[in-house]
């Protein structure tokens, strides 16, 4: 009767514990709790039945994805016929905006629903799925994902949990993930919260990963065309282009109305020279949903991302030229971009990263 009473009584204090927490914190307490168990009564058969209803509740919670309460995110827009777009908030990631700090897009086409960017944790994925099924109940078959960021990816494993067995990412971008996941989770989980990101699993393993373009038959007489131009804010990075909605996702390689961001694994040379390959290959009048801000023309996100760019790696040039160091980029003025969400927070730093690989400085790591 007193283990029981302390089966009880556990099973009650862990049931008010968030459920993202439920791998951490629910399951391995009674896993903990059976060894006991076993170890001071030696009641084998008691112990095995808590093993058991652990591993039931571990099971239920794999097959929901998620488990918890539905989030409440800005509601996904139209932008063409049967394609909708969540535009994530244009600051950091941080609690007030769980993670979401990207554009999370699904398209409803005759054979199912395809989903860009598995989003930042299990919770968003769980909550934006809820959105997909209040205009379709056509089931999300495909996921992509735009590059190795958290924000792309960590959401990844609640759309495995859910059935999703068509998978994207390019290959660069499937690797880096990979490799440093348990540093991108932490990472994410410190900066929005561990109780939404916890469940979280490296499913790297279970995605197609390309190189040369995939074409992926969506309907009868549709396809979606997954490709890569080169590096860009991430080295691996992914484009989705649908002709016949006249439709472009393609991720970082193109803001709108954000500041940009340079991280330690940025080239921005290299993204400059791929953002001229992605615009050459598209066509002029084609709708661009970009990886920040609302979706766009192709003229705009010139504007806003590669001529940024230019613009700052011909003034750090020009700096260097005239023998100016890093401490001199503050002089650079940038101005013309204040109005931009998270200036503050980035335009120094952008400035010294160019500077860093025009002269060969170390750019440090990063886990985002």
């Amino acid at each position: 009767m007193n283990n029981l009473l302390r089966i009880l009584s556990l099973t009650i204090l862990t049931s008010h514990l968030p459920t993202a927490l439920a791998e951490d914190a629910y399951i391995k307490s009674f896993e903990a709790y059976a060894q006991d168990l076993k170890a001071k009564t030696g009641d084998t058969h008691l112990s095995q039945s808590v093993l058991n209803y652990a591993e039931e509740v571990a099971k239920a919670e794999k097959k929901a994805g998620y488990i918890g309460k539905t989030l409440t995110l800005p509601p996904a827009i139209e932008v063409a016929p049967g394609v909708y777009t969540l535009v994530g908030s244009l600051i950091w990631h941080n609690p007030s905006n769980y993670g979401l700090n990207n554009n999370l897009t699904f398209m409803v086409f005759e054979d199912g629903v395809f989903v860009f960017n598995a989003g930042p944790n299990p919770a968003v994925a769980h909550a934006f799925h809820q959105q997909i099924k209040k205009i379709t109940d056509k089931p999300v078959k495909w996921v992509a994902v735009e590059n190795s960021q958290g924000h792309a990816y960590l959401g990844a494993s609640y759309w495995v949990d859910k059935g999703v067995k068509h998978l994207y990412s390019h290959s660069v971008a499937n690797r880096d993930f990979h490799n440093a996941f348990e540093h991108i989770k932490k990472s994410w989980g410190d900066r929005v919260g561990h109780e939404i990101t916890q469940t979280a699993r490296d499913v790297s393993g279970q995605f197609t990963t390309f190189d040369e373009p995939l074409r992926i038959k969506v309907g009868e007489n549709e396809e979606v065309q997954i490709m890569n131009f080169g590096p860009g804010h991430t080295p691996g990075s992914t484009v989705v282009y649908v002709p016949s909605r006249n439709i472009v996702l393609p991720g970082d390689l193109a803001y709108n109305e954000r500041m940009l961001a340079l991280f330690s694994y940025t080239d921005t040379f290299q993204w400059t020279q791929t953002f001229e390959n992605f615009v050459n290959a598209m066509p002029k009048d084609v709708i661009v949903i970009p990886g920040h801000g609302h979706p766009t023309t192709l003229a705009q996100v010139k504007i806003d991302t590669y001529d940024y760019l230019k613009f700052l790696q011909n003034a750090v040039q020009d700096l260097i030229n005239k023998g100016g160091t890093e401490a001199d980029v503050k002089e650079i003025d940038q101005s013309a971009y204040k109005d931009r969400p998270v200036y503050e927070q980035t335009h120094l730093q952008n400035a010294a990263h160019i500077y860093k690989e025009i002269t060969g400085g170390d750019l440090g790591q990063s886990y985002e």
